[in-house]
């Protein structure tokens, strides 16, 4: 069995922003290297790899959708057992609620990379993760579902759809599901798993110092290459409770979960079913991705010795947690309690707990023959639970008030499989729940019959600087991220807290520019949230028209704007910048290559390269860089949309030579120095590609061709998170 991670989902940008005490620069001869910039990841996902006809809608296509039918055929496919895979004790409900867990569980709050919204399960490398091991058959076994139900349902929300119904039909009630989630069609090229080249590699590499949790190197949640969590039977396979419940405490924080979820979560996952160690690790053939073609996409075949029912061999830890492993009950903390447990060593050699002298009644059934009794067992992970002081705590409650528990465990597997979706408005379905929950980041409606092009009027008369009026609506859009769907400027949530202190919105110039336009959007009737970006809006009109174009900038109006109460400060504390290379900024200290942190902020934002380059252009010239600072305003003209920038940054008469801590362009003749620059801007005359589109917009008969592109891409930012909200497209007409 092959060990070696597969390339595909390797590290994609250098993620350890470690702060220095001073910038230094390093010339790029023996530094910064052109095949460090990765363009290709603000092009993953296009057209060209989606099988679907052009114009085809997975909203309106779920609107076909028999849920009734498709919920009752999934039912009974939990009971309906394969020869070929066949289901522990005739119900594959563990099994399915396993795979869509670990599904929505790859997600980490701090790039909101990861989860289940997009179906990645099904490629490279998580469908050949470890932890993963033989939700390979779970998902074949959906298989005549999807095919049945075809266009109809995703195959991401198929996969967590199967893990709700699993639940139900053990006798728990979920608080309800959402449909919505897009599939993608190739392996998601864009996210950092890990800096190891083996999977389950003991995982000092990714800590500063393992003992302390919260030095593992971010944005990464789990402990171990090819793990979603903890490793389940200690910190590098050596148990430890206690040791184990600060790695948890960690790695469940770094997915948005609190300790009462962490345990709830953790209880309620293995209510259900069992591990699997009963047979020999060693007899288990390759991961899917490096199987024989003849599995046809199936791994960790076992052709020596059986290797199904009471023989399955998957995390090497064998037995059940509770006695009756398909029905939804409350032994998980009975037991756990009751007992005094030992560490023993399954079949397999893995770590695991086992009760001291257990009664005969508490033991779980075989998963083939119900006559025969099996191993009852915790990991290191379950026995958390007892030992640490807040969760052994939190444990008691839910053992002493079993109804509690239900509704927490309701509410935190509704959060771990909905969290990475967006915000409500993205929802689909008859069982969408009423209730709005914060990590939802809730905003409520805005006006939208407000009389626009009067406010328009109001706006061009404040006596608020253009490019302030730029870069408020920038600053307060910039922070949406296509992954999770979070941020963006719907909400206006840049005025409270953390965002409204974030050094990257220079909180003084954000309070003034705020000061004005609030007494404008409740003069008006509109949200503060549209006010930010009609402004930019009004400037950016404005600023094209000193270029000698009339071009009306669309904008479509509803917005509405958060309160306190509907902000989890602390969730949003790492949607924080700490670089805009579009505003030519980097927060002091930060090692990694600012041309790399520029790309994953287009990445994050859903931006290709073109648009990235255009945008970065007509900001430059618009005069908006952070603090005022003149890097990269490469005009004569600062505050007009011109192609300046291009035209200046491809022009041969200018070299550029290094200084302190920037660049200077200087003139060939005489030596002079015209502008000022950083690697940022010097990127978009180094680099081939980009080259060839900052040259392509230095065309004497392209400059009405750049304003119309960087209107659209402006456009594309603006409205980014509202699309779905209440846009429906509109935000693409253009001009």
């Amino acid at each position: 069995m092959s060990h070696q991670v597969p390339t595909t989902g390797s590290c994609p940008f250098m993620h350890a922003h470690q702060k220095k005490e001073q910038f230094q620069y390093t010339s790029s001869s023996n530094g910064f290297s052109q095949s460090a910039i990765q363009l290709d990841l603000l092009h993953q996902h296009d057209q060209k790899t989606n099988p679907y006809p052009k114009g085809f809608s997975y909203r309106k296509a779920l609107e076909s959708l028999d849920v009734e039918a498709l919920k009752k055929d999934m039912r009974d496919l939990m009971r309906d057992s394969q020869s070929w895979w066949p289901a522990d004790w005739g119900h594959y409900g563990a099994l399915m609620i396993r795979m869509a867990w670990h599904s929505a569980g790859s997600y980490r709050i701090s790039d909101g990379r990861g989860g289940a919204a997009t179906g990645n399960q099904r490629f490279s490398p998580l469908n050949s993760w470890p932890d993963n091991a033989n939700l390979d058959k779970a998902r074949r076994l959906l298989w005549p579902i999807k095919k049945k139900y075809g266009n109809c349902i995703s195959w991401a929300d198929l996969f967590v759809l199967a893990g709700n119904i699993a639940y139900e039909s053990m006798g728990f009630k979920t608080c309800g599901f959402a449909f919505g989630r897009e599939d993608i069609w190739h392996p998601e090229k864009d996210i950092y798993w890990g800096p190891e080249t083996d999977w389950l590699k003991p995982s000092e590499e990714r800590y500063d110092n393992i003992s302390q949790p919260e030095t593992m190197e971010r944005p990464l949640a789990a402990v171990q290459m090819g793990l979603i969590y903890v490793n389940p039977e200690g910190v590098n396979g050596q148990p430890d409770p206690l040791r184990t419940a600060a790695h948890i405490r960690e790695t469940f924080a770094r997915m948005g979960m609190n300790d009462e979820e962490t345990v709830a979560l953790t209880a309620g996952g293995h209510t259900i079913g069992k591990a699997h160690g009963a047979g020999n690790p060693a007899h288990l053939g390759a991961d899917p991705e490096h199987a024989s073609f003849l599995e046809q996409g199936l791994g960790w075949i076992n052709h020596t010795s059986r290797g199904v029912g009471r023989d399955t061999v998957t995390s090497g830890i064998e037995g059940a947690w509770t006695t009756n492993p398909t029905k939804w009950d409350h032994d998980y903390f009975r037991l756990l309690f009751q007992y005094e447990w030992v560490l023993q060593k399954s079949p397999a050699g893995a770590w695991q707990w086992e009760p001291k002298d257990v009664h005969a009644d508490d033991l779980p059934p075989d998963v083939e023959d119900p006559t025969i009794s099996s191993k009852l067992i915790m990991t290191d992970a379950d026995m958390a639970l007892k030992m640490d002081p807040v969760y052994h705590d939190i444990s008691k409650r839910f053992l002493n008030d079993p109804k509690v528990f239900d509704e927490t465990f309701a509410h935190a597997w509704f959060k771990l499989i909905h969290r990475d979706m967006g915000p409500k408005s993205c929802y689909w379905g008859p069982d969408v729940p009423d209730q709005d929950f914060v990590w939802q980041d809730p905003i409520p409606k805005g006006c939208r019959s407000y009389d626009v092009e009067a406010l328009k009027a109001a706006l061009a008369n404040t006596k608020i600087q253009p490019r302030d009026l730029i870069a408020t609506a920038w600053d307060s859009a910039r922070t949406y991220r296509h992954t999770d769907k979070r941020g963006g400027a719907n909400g206006a949530r840049i005025r409270l807290a953390p965002q409204n202190n974030w050094e990257a919105n220079e909180p003084r110039r954000l309070k003034n520019v705020l000061a004005e336009l609030t007494p404008l959007a409740e003069h008006f009737g509109a949200s503060i949230s549209d006010v930010i970006v009609l402004g930019g809006t009004v400037a950016l009109e404005n600023a094209i028209k000193k270029a000698g174009y009339d071009v009306v900038v669309p904008f479509t109006p509803g917005r509405g704007d958060a309160t306190e109460e509907m902000t989890d400060e602390a969730s949003f504390a790492v949607l924080e910048p700490i670089h805009d290379g579009f505003r030519n900024w980097c927060m002091p200290g930060i090692v990694t290559p600012a041309q790399n942190l520029l790309i994953e902020r287009a990445q994050l934002m859903g931006l290709t390269a073109l648009e990235m380059t255009v945008l970065l252009g007509g900001l430059r010239v618009l005069d908006v860089n952070h603090n005022h600072a003149p890097h990269g305003v490469l005009t004569q003209r600062p505050g007009i949309l011109t192609n300046d920038f291009f035209v200046n940054i491809t022009d041969m008469s200018f070299c550029w030579t290094p200084q302190r801590d920037h660049f200077a362009l200087v003139q060939r003749a005489d030596h002079s120095i015209s502008y000022v620059a950083t690697e940022v801007d010097l990127l978009f005359g180094s680099n081939s590609i980009l080259r060839s589109y900052a040259e392509f917009y230095a065309q004497d008969d392209n400059q009405e061709q750049f304003i119309k592109d960087f209107v659209k891409a402006w456009v594309k930012v603006m409205h980014a998170e509202t699309h779905e909200t209440f846009g429906h497209g509109e935000h693409d007409r253009i001009v």
